[in-house]
């Protein structure tokens, strides 16, 4: 399981570069689609199984598209959208001067995210990952 969440996460990260982040593409008009509907809301998000840290922190989606990420009383901000039942969010962070993001993937359904893979990127490099788990709405 572990070497195809890599996998998954190397392919899924390739696609969003090959394509722009979607963070970039909100800036330019990029339109998540109909299927960001009924993701609206806040949801716990919990990393487990990570080389520098497990945490749990909150993943807070807009109607349009946007996304907020609180660990520790910061915030960062990105975007999310839902590819073929596969939610990917995707928000900034400090890197150091390096450029850095946190990129959330899980399975959605019915307005639910379920459990899937979390991976820290410095760089443009992995620097982090771990197993990700989705809290129900409103759980933060």
């Amino acid at each position: 399981m572990h070497f195809f969440k890599r996998v998954f996460v190397s392919t899924v990260a390739a696609a969003l570069a090959m394509v722009g982040a979607p963070g970039a593409g909100l800036a330019r008009g990029f339109n998540p689609g109909p299927m960001v509907n009924g993701y609206s809301g806040s949801f716990s998000v919990t990393v487990t199984n990570s080389q520098h840290s497990n945490w749990t922190g909150c993943l807070m989606l807009e109607q349009g598209g946007e996304a907020t990420f609180v660990l520790d009383s910061q915030k960062y901000h990105g975007s999310y959208t839902i590819l073929n039942s596969t939610f990917v969010a995707t928000v900034e962070a400090q890197g150091y001067s390096q450029n850095a993001g946190f990129l959330f993937i899980g399975r959605a359904e019915r307005g639910k995210i379920g459990a899937g893979a979390f991976e820290d990127v410095y760089g443009g490099s992995d620097f982090d990952s771990g197993d990700l788990a989705f809290g129900a709405k409103g759980s933060c």
